[in-house]
């Protein structure tokens, strides 16, 4: 089984790595972080380089903390895409071969707002897989 879960560096989204984990110990498990640009900002090449090195940085982190959450024994892939949260979820879903997404409801604080309820809401109505949505 291959299990997608987005993840965000709050709790809630460690939360539901550890029940995926616990649920289906079998499972591989691929991180997903969907970075997202602040709107309205004028985008300069320059900018938009430093902006995406600070996304990966960021990101690097999460999944290490994800993956000392889970420990060295559960295999872990990761990845890092841009664009509206619920959509790119919901893209990485149907063009990978993912068999289910585990998902936290919501962030913890306003910079890493990346799993709100309306973000699940919108994945569990339109992800062509079993979404299992952990609080």
């Amino acid at each position: 089984m291959d299990l997608l879960v987005p993840i965000d560096g709050s709790d809630q989204s460690l939360k539901a790595l550890r029940y995926a984990v616990d649920t289906f110990p079998d499972a591989s498990v691929t991180l997903l972080h969907v970075a997202v640009g602040s709107e309205g900002q004028p985008v300069t090449k320059g900018t938009l380089e430093e902006w995406r090195k600070n996304q990966r940085e960021r990101a690097d982190e999460f999944f290490e903390a994800a993956r000392a959450e889970v420990g060295d024994d559960v295999e872990i892939d990761s990845a890092l895409v841009y664009g509206p949260i619920a959509k790119k979820i919901i893209e990485y879903a149907e063009e990978n071969d993912v068999d289910a997404i585990v998902m936290g409801t919501r962030g913890r604080d306003s910079a890493a707002r990346i799993l709100l309820g309306s973000e699940a809401e919108t994945v569990v109505r339109r992800a062509p897989v079993p979404v299992t949505v952990v609080r």
